[in-house]
């Protein structure tokens, strides 16, 4: 078993636990959603690519949050999971990411998708 994140306590009054599966997939969405330079103790930590939710919806930018995804899960991940495929989708100020990915522990082949908007959205 594994801290939850975002950590809380559950009905027992006690910190949280989540599955290995469930573990990866709150890991990804931390590395997504977390800028270089934004933990003190870990300056590169992080995707980079809320920069890109901002910049014009294009195939040019989906293929870059696409390359920037892939490199950062497989620096920061890549002894937790085996990244199979990265999609993303570039409407407007929002950014639609679908991940196939094993995690390594279990074997398990998960998707995973996440959205993200600007702070208009």
């Amino acid at each position: 078993m594994q801290l939850a994140w975002p950590y809380h306590f559950d009905g027992r009054e006690r910190t949280a636990a989540t599955g290995e599966d469930r573990h990866v997939r709150e890991l990804i969405e931390q590395l997504l959603f977390t800028q270089p330079g934004e933990r003190v103790n870990r300056p590169d930590f992080g995707s980079g690519v809320m920069q890109l939710v901002f910049a014009a919806a294009s195939p040019e930018v989906a293929a870059t949050a696409e390359f920037l995804i892939r490199g950062a899960l497989q620096q920061f991940l890549g002894d937790r999971l085996s990244v199979a495929k990265v999609e993303v989708e570039a409407v407007e100020a929002e950014l639609d990411i679908r991940i196939d990915y094993v995690v390594l522990a279990t074997g398990e082949a998960v998707r995973a998708e996440f959205r993200r908007a600007g702070a208009s959205g």
